[in-house]
């Protein structure tokens, strides 16, 4: 009997420079239902797996220095999906909370999190709200969960926060600015995303950080998000660093001396396999 041939890979390698590292990341974690849906599996499978997909890029954006993760987890939108399937999300909410507990007070990590949190069920914030706090003064990375999350409905709230201190007297209608209105929004306090990652192959945003994508890079990966690897997560990276952020201003040319051939200096290579046909 002949064993079937082995999977072949083809191999690249990708250098990240350290200096040049995206300081806020946010990722539109998608395709966990299409990932069961290809396999015949339950919608349920797929969010297991993807939570796994989790570990592994809260532990590579920590190993290579990245200082604020934003996941988006869950959205206000969310809810209106079924019963059962909410559950079991909620479910897995809860149990990655207890078994990365340990992972995130040992390693430097601040666990935030921000939407409706008022929404998510007891049990969970039995586990979340004590871990945000036990972390509260960590500084390595910023991981934040964005639970009940809409980025329309963020906006909205910080506005009738501004709306309600001018009705006191608090606030002057002039004091009303692009910076007061981004001091009202939770999900910045770790600053503007500077890339922001989709997974799954759709090209929107979905109502996530919009008031913060002024100017984020954005980055659209096919591959659904269980199966999103360390590899995936890097090249994500490396395409950050390959754009010109202008900000809206008129970019500056490298002067032609300034070149080297070669990688950059101060970079970590990461080689990556893909699996052909």
């Amino acid at each position: 009997m002949i064993p079937p041939p082995l999977p072949s890979f083809s191999s690249s390698v990708v250098y990240v420079e350290a200096q040049n590292l995206p300081s806020h990341v946010g990722i539109i974690m998608d395709g966990n239902g299409r990932w069961a849906q290809l396999r015949g599996r339950e919608r349920v499978d797929g969010h297991r797996e993807g939570s796994k997909a989790v570990r592994r890029i809260v532990r590579a954006a920590r190993r290579l220095g990245v200082r604020a993760l934003t996941l988006y987890a869950f959205s206000e939108q969310n809810w209106a999906r079924p019963d059962l399937e909410v559950e079991a999300l909620m479910q897995l909410l809860h149990d990655f909370l207890l078994t990365e507990r340990d992972d995130i007070l040992e390693n430097g990590i601040r666990l935030n999190a921000i939407g409706n949190l008022g929404r998510l069920p007891p049990d969970v914030r039995a586990v979340l709200d004590p871990l945000r706090k036990e972390s509260e003064d960590h500084d390595d990375m910023t991981l934040t969960l964005a639970l009940s999350y809409g980025g329309r409905e963020e906006i909205a709230a910080a506005a009738r926060e501004l709306a309600r201190d001018v009705a006191t007297g608090k606030l002057s209608p002039d004091d009303v600015t692009e910076a007061s209105l981004h001091a009202s929004m939770p999900s910045l306090r770790v600053g503007d995303p500077d890339l922001v990652i989709r997974t799954g192959g759709e090209r929107r945003i979905s109502n996530f950080l919009l008031y913060g994508l002024a100017y984020a890079e954005l980055h659209f990966a096919d591959v659904l998000w269980p199966d999103f690897t360390e590899a995936d997560f890097y090249e994500a990276i490396a395409s950050f660093q390959a754009r010109e952020r202008r900000f809206g201003l008129v970019g500056k040319a490298a002067e032609p001396d300034a070149r080297v051939s070669g990688p950059p200096p101060a970079v970590e290579s990461v080689t990556i396999l893909r699996r052909v046909g």
